[in-house]
């Protein structure tokens, strides 16, 4: 096992547990991907949004989910915002409240 996954708190938990069957069933299947091929897993299961973001494909019958994590120099994968995807885009509100997650997470770590 080269990851460990790990959602930054218990809200992003619950908001991702909420996502619809379908969805749910193949974002635990990626999550378990990631934990044994790590990054290099690649599309169309995750991809890279920015530098230091990245986000998980889920797909069902039910549509699309999205979470948006960073990875910790330990091999950690940590979720810190789930959504349903409506839109082709990535909606800018979605990616703030990763971004500023990631910021808490690095803070909180003292990374810098």
């Amino acid at each position: 096992m080269q990851y460990k996954v790990f959602f930054i708190n218990r809200k992003v938990k619950n908001d991702t547990l909420k996502f619809p069957k379908g969805i749910l069933a193949n974002f635990i299947h990626i999550t378990e991907m990631i934990e044994e091929f790590g990054l290099s897993l690649g599309k169309p299961y995750i991809s890279k949004v920015e530098k230091e973001l990245f986000e998980i494909r889920a797909k069902g019958v039910e549509g699309i989910g999205r979470s948006f994590f960073c990875t910790s120099k330990t091999k950690e994968i940590i979720i810190l915002h789930s959504y349903i995807k409506k839109t082709q885009k990535i909606p800018q509100k979605e990616i703030k409240i990763a971004r500023k997650r990631l910021k808490e997470y690095k803070n909180e770590k003292g990374i810098v």
